[in-house]
């Protein structure tokens, strides 16, 4: 039988051991290759970023950091397959808005809790949207384009390739800016039937659309205010509708239970790489805008205020995924 004594030095060490435990867990990772999922094909935005993120990552960690592309269901396969992967820092998740603050909303079952199967690490990058039209519209600016759509109630069409497309339009109609929406499979699909001047109108993100900008025109970006990259490019609230702001996003994130010293050793490292100058000309060259600065606890708390949001505005539209 345990003595008092014994039971009472053992409840003692038992913490300080597994502190020691962490810690050496923590010092001693990697000790393998870490996979990083983009729930997204190759060559997409997020896919690009990923890998420069995972290049710059190995270097640091002294160790292969690759990624792995699982696309499909709008990003909810590769998502579920990293919820169920075994939390010891050896995968991770490229999470994105779209799978992380509007799945959730859109599908009744997306095989992950956004919120409860993920744990956040760093932020990287805000995804701004670009407002783009055919010369042939024969409009100069936003608030040009918002006279026009409020003359021609639901007369004047706009592309939409994707959910944040979509979220975009939602909000603009919410400022009495009735464009009629034509929803495109892909990227490339939404930018063909704008160069043919099938569509006078585009919303997608400006990664997709800058390639074509000395054939389209740009009118207004949809982050709170211009970027970086492109200040001639005034944003949408910039140009009179106030409080607009919506922007896609990435933040590195790991399935739930993967210990707290691995995630801040990420953390860590990620920082380093973020606040190196040709990090912001890498993600300024991709059409992304660094993300600011959030320590966990606001970065917890930012992630929940975009899926309340994302939640709201995609419920009181009815949106669906065709």
């Amino acid at each position: 039988m345990i003595s008092i004594s014994r039971l009472a030095r053992w409840l003692v060490a038992a913490p300080l051991a597994l502190l020691l435990a962490g810690g050496a867990l923590a010092q001693a990772y990697p000790n393998r290759p870490i996979k990083i999922v983009v729930a997204y094909p190759p060559g997409q935005s997020t896919d690009i970023a990923t890998r420069y993120f995972a290049a710059k990552l190995s270097a640091a960690l002294n160790e292969g950091v690759v990624v792995e592309n699982r696309a499909g269901a709008f990003g909810n396969i590769g998502t579920a397959f990293a919820a169920r992967a075994t939390p010891d820092g050896y995968t991770l998740i490229m999470g994105a808005s779209g799978t992380h603050a509007m799945n959730p909303a859109l599908y009744d079952n997306t095989g992950f809790d956004a919120e409860k199967d993920f744990e956040p690490i760093i932020a990287t990058a805000f995804i701004p949207m670009v407002i783009s039209v055919h010369p042939s519209l024969n409009v100069n600016s936003l608030p040009e384009l918002i006279k026009l759509a409020r003359s021609r109630p639901d007369k004047v069409d706009v592309a939409l390739p994707s959910v944040t497309a979509q979220l975009v339009l939602e909000m603009m109609k919410r400022k009495n800016v009735p464009l009629f929406s034509i929803k495109y499979k892909g990227s490339g699909e939404a930018m063909t039937a704008l160069l043919g001047n099938q569509v006078p109108v585009l919303i997608d993100t400006v990664a997709a659309s800058r390639a074509q900008f000395g054939k389209i025109k740009p009118l207004a970006v949809t982050s709170a205010k211009a970027m970086t990259a492109l200040p001639e490019i005034k944003s949408v609230a910039e140009q009179g509708l106030d409080g607009f702001s919506v922007v896609a996003w990435n933040v590195l994130m790991a399935p739930r239970g993967t210990p707290g010293e691995i995630r801040e050793r990420l953390a860590a490292e990620m920082r380093k790489i973020l606040a190196l100058p040709e990090t912001a000309k890498a993600l300024h060259e991709l059409g992304f805008e660094p993300a600011p600065p959030m320590d966990h606890a606001q970065l917890v708390a930012w992630l929940r205020s975009q899926r309340l949001t994302n939640a709201e505005i995609i419920r009181s539209a009815g949106m669906k995924v065709d």
